[in-house]
């Protein structure tokens, strides 16, 4: 049972890191997009609107 648990705990490791990379990847280049930009100015001045 050692040897399983082991073996299982090095592959959700490993996995779940290269997951969590690829998460966070697509979420830096989701952010930084150019065709996002007019979006998020938009949204950033929301709060200084008078309506």
């Amino acid at each position: 049972m050692n040897e399983t648990y082991r073996a299982l705990a090095e592959f959700a490791q490993t996995w779940g890191l290269l997951y969590f990379v690829g998460i966070f990847l697509c979420v830096l280049i989701y952010a930084l997009s150019p065709s996002r930009k007019a979006q998020f100015d938009h949204a950033a001045r929301l709060p200084l609107s008078e309506d």
